[in-house]
């Protein structure tokens, strides 16, 4: 019974069990969280710019204003685009 062999292994099996049940817990709160959010009705870091638009429309706005600042900047300098 005091093989080495065996008390190594079960040493290994009850740490894999306490991870794999700290693991699952986890696993459980972030969908109860999940839940909560879309119960909620909206996300808990959601990025809004006017007009109520998500990250991804920010994104296009942003590059759609340096692009028209780019295009003042050539006008204002006298250069045709």
């Amino acid at each position: 019974m005091s093989d080495p062999t065996f008390v190594i292994a079960v040493t290994a099996l009850v740490g894999l069990t306490v991870v794999v049940a700290a693991l699952l817990r986890a696993w459980h709160e972030w969908l109860a969280l999940k839940r909560q959010e879309l119960d909620k009705g909206q996300p808990r870091f959601a990025v809004e710019i006017e007009g109520g638009a998500g990250e991804g429309a920010a994104r296009i706005e942003i590059a759609d204003l340096k692009e028209r600042i780019r295009k003042l900047e050539a006008i204002a300098s006298g250069v045709d685009l």
